[in-house]
């Protein structure tokens, strides 16, 4: 059942046995684990089935120190939560997310990473994992290359002892808000309420059971649930957030006894590692495993990740390694050309630039012709353009046909597809994803500003840190020196005039750490169950309980975790 909290009267009382605020990918899944179950369930949203400009305001956070995107473009107030977001084009009129489990070696305690290590190993979560992969309408659950590779898209034949190819896997993004919606929806056990925004977990005098959750449908309507046991799964901000903001029995907050809720927010920082210039243009064929493409009807991408040895030797941050084919040099400049001018003329006719191509093709004859507000260095910019139709054409045929958007960051693939991709493509574009390690001074609080309904609006105090900077060069440079004795040709490491890491991004929007999860205490927030530490029956299910978040992205493992709360919310 979809209920409008708009339409409840004030101050209405709820009963049920599971209380579970989020309706994103964790909160959705443990709610359909009670389908055909007796077990009541309640499913809060804060948002409603379609987006709402007034509700991103409770999304707005203060950054002090380095920028970090936690805001509104990265928290989606609507049913479905963040995997509303999700937008890498995996063909066939789909989108989805990029998968993989976390590795072994990043639930292990390594020695060069304070506060790193889970309370459990890897093999301990497979088989969440595996039921994770099938909620997540996924392929099959096998992330090793060998599962993957065909003697046309073998591995790149680097050195295992340093670097290794590791398979992301692609989700898809409209189950959430729509199949499973009407699942919920028709399930008698299970209501979900939209435009249901909490303002706080209400306790027992001694702060150790949550008797209650209070909501408010609006600035001037508010009820409140009564639950046996309450699951937040409102991702690494919310769920922070609404423990601090929890405080009227635990002044600090609840779970806050030792002053870590909200502390170890960590992030993916995307960084360029350079260019890798094969030692042959074949050899660009030699990389079909690392694009974007079906594979067995399962959307798949290869990449590359430091060996266990090496990251131990070098004491070594994870990291993720994708590449991107670029085109040549004068073709790279022609294709720029191209768009500033498009740009350019378009502005000074009051259009937008997204204009389409053969309206495009008439303009630049229209102002040729007539020469009416063309810039000074035009025919320079044509010639240039000319030089580079041997890309230009072929390229956006490719894209007309194929029918996808040109994509930027890590969202691109699909060039395999091409038999002669050798001949438009000179070097590989090498993206990564970087492990950021669990640090106490990088923590959420609740600043000054209030939001709509009152509440202390989150504050994130973030940096990145001289090891993150230091693992990122030794990466490069090990890379660089795999490639070379692979002799696959060089990479050209890109580094600032400072000799510093040039960052893509300084996030991912994996937004992690601030419940990290211990059984000591006085070390996490929440124990191996996922359970609030002094709390009976409080549970969080979210990558705000990753104690490190590894190089993969956490979609999968969030959802894995979140399987723990209806096992235990039931026995």
């Amino acid at each position: 059942m979809l209920v409008d909290a708009l339409t409840l009267p004030q101050d209405t009382v709820l009963e049920t046995e599971l209380c579970i605020v989020g309706a994103g990918p964790a909160g959705i899944a443990i709610a359909r684990e009670f389908i055909g179950q007796p077990t009541s369930v309640c499913l809060l949203e804060s948002g409603g089935l379609e987006p709402r400009a007034d509700l991103e305001q409770l999304c707005e956070t203060e950054t002090i120190g380095q920028p970090c995107s936690i805001g509104p473009e990265t928290r989606c107030r609507k049913f479905g939560g963040t995997s509303n977001f999700w937008c890498i084009n995996i063909g066939g009129g789909q989108w989805g997310v990029r998968l993989a489990p976390l590795s072994a070696i990043d639930f292990e305690q390594r020695d060069w990473i304070a506060h790193s290590g889970w309370p459990f190993d890897r093999a301990a979560l497979d088989p969440y994992y595996e039921r994770a992969q099938k909620v997540c309408c996924a392929g099959p659950f096998a992330y090793e290359a060998e599962d993957w590779t065909t003697e046309r898209s073998p591995v790149l034949p680097l050195d295992p002892e340093t670097w290794r190819t590791h398979i992301y896997q692609f989700g898809l993004r409209d189950v959430y808000a729509h199949e499973y919606r009407q699942e919920i929806q028709q399930s008698p056990t299970i209501t979900a309420y939209i435009h249901a925004n909490v303002l706080e977990l209400e306790t027992d005098d001694l702060g150790q059971h949550v008797t209650s959750v209070r909501v408010a449908a609006s600035t001037g309507s508010t009820f409140q649930v009564k639950a046996k046991t309450f699951i937040l799964a409102a991702g690494g901000i919310e769920s922070a957030q609404l423990l601090l903001l929890s405080n009227r029995v635990q002044r600090a907050g609840l779970g806050n006894a030792h002053d870590l809720v909200g502390r170890f927010f960590m992030d993916h920082p995307k960084v360029y590692l350079g260019s890798w210039i094969p030692s042959r243009p074949r050899l660009i064929h030699q990389a079909l495993l690392y694009d974007m493409r079906r594979v067995h009807a399962s959307p798949i991408m290869g990449a590359l990740t430091l060996s266990d040895k090496i990251a131990q030797q070098e004491h070594l941050l994870a990291i993720s390694a994708m590449l991107f084919p670029r085109s040549k040099p004068y073709q790279a400049q022609a294709t720029y050309a191209l768009k500033t001018l498009l740009y350019e003329l378009t502005q000074a006719d009051g259009d937008s630039p997204a204009v389409g191509k053969v309206a495009f093709l008439k303009r630049i004859i229209k102002h040729l012709l007539t020469g009416r507000r063309c810039p000074d260095d035009i025919w320079k910019r044509v010639v240039a353009i000319a030089s580079g139709l041997d890309y230009i054409l072929p390229a956006t045929y490719r894209t007309l046909k194929n029918k996808q958007p040109a994509m930027t960051g890590l969202g691109r693939g699909g060039w395999s597809a091409d038999q002669q991709a050798h001949r438009w493509f000179h070097d590989f574009e090498v993206l990564c994803m970087v492990e950021q390690e669990p640090d106490p001074s990088n923590r959420i609080i609740l600043g000054a500003q209030r939001d709509p309904f009152g509440r202390l609006k989150p504050q994130l105090h973030w940096r990145l840190s001289d090891q993150m900077i230091q693992s990122i060069l030794r990466s490069q440079d090990s890379l660089a020196d795999a490639i070379a004795k692979a002799h696959l040709g060089e990479l050209q490491i890109l580094r600032d005039r400072d000799n510093l890491p040039v960052f893509e991004s300084l996030g991912s929007h994996h937004h992690m750490g601030t419940t990290r999860m211990h059984p000591d205490p006085r070390q996490g927030v929440v124990d191996e169950t996922c359970r609030v530490h002094g709390v009976d029956n409080l549970y969080i299910a979210s990558s705000a309980v990753f104690p490190t978040g590894g190089h993969a992205n956490p979609t999968l493992t969030i959802v894995a975790l979140a399987y723990c709360g209806p096992r235990l919310a039931s026995g």
